[in-house]
C-alpha cells in the first residue's frame, strides 16, 4: 500500500477520534453541570435571579428609550416636517435707501414659487401687525394680528377646536372674520363656546369670531403664533398695514424626501426676483428632527450602559456562588483529576456551569422584559416599540458576563493539586 495513502488514513482516523472525544467530553461536561444544578436548585435559581433582573432591565430600558424617542419625533413631525419657511433677513438697499427701502417678500413671490416649484402643494403668506384690543373692564392688551390665507391652517397643521377656519370665499369677499387662540377667547369672553359668533374691534372695525384654534404641538411661543393671536384673511389684513409686503412665506412640500431639493428651488426662485444683495433665509424642521434623533439615541445608549451595571452585579453574584461551589466540591475535583481529568476539562466544567446560570437567567429575563411591552400593546391602544436588538444585546451580555465572571472560579478549580484536594476534609 502507498505509504502516503496510509499516512493520510491514519491522520484522518486520529482526527475523527479526537473530534469524537471532544464531543463526548462537552456532552459529559454539560451533563455534570446539569447534575450539579439539580443538587442545589434553590441556590442556583437565586444566583440566576440577578441575571433575570439585569437582562429584563436592558430590554425595558431600551423600550422606554424608544418610546420616548418615538414620542419626541412624532411631536416634532406634528409641527410640519414637510414645511419650508422663507423670510427676508436684510440687504438689497444701499446708502440712503436703507432708511426707506427694504426688499421684502410679496405675494407675487409666493405665486412664482407655486408656478416654478412643482413639489410645493400649499402655501400661505404671513402679514404681521399689532393692535391694542379692548378686553372689557378697561383692560387693553397689545395683541398679535396675522393676515394669512385659508391654506395656512393646513400648512401649519393647526387644529380648529370649534367653529371653522375662514375659506377662499371669505378671502375673496374681504369678510371681516377672525379665528382666535384659546387664551384670547377665554380672556375676552370667558369660554371658547361663548366666543363663537361674538364680535370685537380691530382699529375700530368689528370682526366676527368664526373659529377657535390651537397649534398641533405646544411650541411655547417659539413660532410666529403667540398665546393671544388673531388670524384674519390676508386680503383684509393688507388694508391695515397699507402694503403687500409680507414677513414670512410658508410652503408645504409634497413629501419629506423632497424638502431639500424644494428648499433650494424656493431659494433660487425668490432670489431671482429680488436684488442680488438681498438675503432670504429658509427654514425647515429636518435639522431639528435629525438633532432630536441623535440626542434620543445617545440617551438610549447611556440608559443601556446604566442597566448593564445590573448585569455586572449579577455577574459578581455568579462568581461568588461559583467560588463557594468550587470550595464545596474540592474532593470531587481531586477524584476527577486522579482519574485523569485534565486542566482544560475541569476548567470547562465550571465555566460551563457559570455560563449556563447566566444564560438561563438571561433567557428568563428576556421573557420578562418582552412580556411587559407586549402586554401593554395587547391590552391597550398604545403601540410600545420593541427592539429585537435589545434581546440580542441582553443575551450576548449575559453570555459575556458568564464567561468573564466564571473564569476566576473555573481557573481556581482547574489549578487545584489533586493530592491536596483528596486530603481535603
Amino acid at each position: 500500500m502507498n505509504p502516503a495513502v496510509e499516512q493520510a488514513r491514519q491522520t484522518s482516523f486520529q482526527q475523527t477520534l479526537l473530534s469524537a472525544r471532544r464531543t463526548m467530553l462537552m456532552s459529559e461536561i454539560l451533563k455534570l453541570a446539569i447534575d450539579s444544578f439539580r443538587a442545589s436548585t434553590p441556590r442556583f435559581a437565586l444566583t440566576a435571579l440577578g441575571m433575570v433582573i439585569g437582562t429584563a432591565s436592558v430590554i425595558l430600558v431600551v423600550t422606554i428609550g424608544l418610546t420616548g424617542r418615538q414620542f419626541i419625533l412624532n411631536e416634532i413631525q406634528k409641527i410640519g416636517t414637510n414645511e419650508v419657511e422663507v423670510e427676508y433677513s436684510g440687504g438689497g438697499a444701499v446708502g440712503a435707501e436703507k432708511v426707506q427701502y427694504n426688499d421684502f417678500l410679496t405675494r407675487e413671490d409666493e405665486k412664482a414659487v407655486l408656478t416654478g416649484v412643482p413639489s410645493v402643494v400649499a402655501s400661505s403668506p404671513v402679514l404681521e401687525s399689532h393692535d391694542r384690543i379692548s378686553f372689557g373692564g378697561g383692560v387693553v392688551k397689545d395683541t398679535l394680528v396675522l393676515g394669512v390665507s385659508p391654506q395656512y391652517k393646513d400648512v401649519r397643521n393647526l387644529i380648529v377646536l370649534s367653529g371653522r377656519f375662514f375659506d377662499g370665499q371669505d378671502e375673496t369677499a374681504h369678510m371681516m372674520c377672525a379665528v382666535v387662540t384659546v387664551p384670547f377667547a377665554l380672556d375676552m369672553f370667558g369660554s371658547t363656546d361663548a366666543a363663537l359668533g361674538k364680535e370685537f374691534s380691530i382699529q375700530g372695525i368689528p370682526f366676527s369670531i368664526v373659529g377657535i384654534f390651537k397649534e398641533s404641538v405646544d411650541t411655547f411661543g417659539e413660532t410666529e403664533i403667540a398665546d393671544e393671536t388673531i388670524l384674519i384673511p390676508f386680503s383684509v389684513a393688507r388694508y391695515f398695514t397699507g402694503t403687500d409686503d409680507v414677513k414670512q412665506l410658508y410652503f408645504t412640500i409634497r413629501s419629506m424626501d423632497e424638502v431639500p431639493d424644494a428648499t433650494r428651488e424656493i431659494q433660487r426662485v425668490i432670489q431671482s426676483r429680488h436684488k442680488p444683495s438681498s438675503s432670504y433665509k429658509t427654514f425647515d424642521l429636518r435639522e431639528l428632527l435629525s438633532m432630536a434623533d441623535r440626542i434620543s439615541t445617545a440617551l438610549i445608549v447611556v440608559l443601556v450602559l446604566v442597566a448593564a451595571v445590573t448585569l455586572a452585579v449579577g455577574g459578581v453574584g455568579i462568581m461568588n456562588i461559583m467560588l463557594a461551589n468550587v470550595r464545596a466540591r474540592i474532593r470531587e475535583i481531586g477524584i476527577r483529576k486522579a482519574l485523569g481529568a485534565t486542566y482544560r476539562e475541569i476548567k470547562l466544567q465550571f465555566l460551563a456551569e457559570a455560563v449556563i446560570i447566566s444564560l438561563a437567567g438571561g433567557l428568563v429575563g428576556c421573557f420578562v422584559g418582552l412580556a411587559v411591552p407586549l402586554s401593554i400593546r395587547l391590552f391597550s391602544d398604545y403601540p410600545l416599540p420593541v427592539s429585537i436588538w435589545s434581546v440580542v444585546i441582553a443575551l450576548a451580555a449575559a453570555t459575556v458576563v458568564g464567561v468573564v465572571f466564571g473564569t476566576v472560579p473555573a481557573t481556581r478549580a482547574a489549578q487545584m493539586d489533586p493530592v491536596e484536594a483528596l486530603k481535603y476534609e
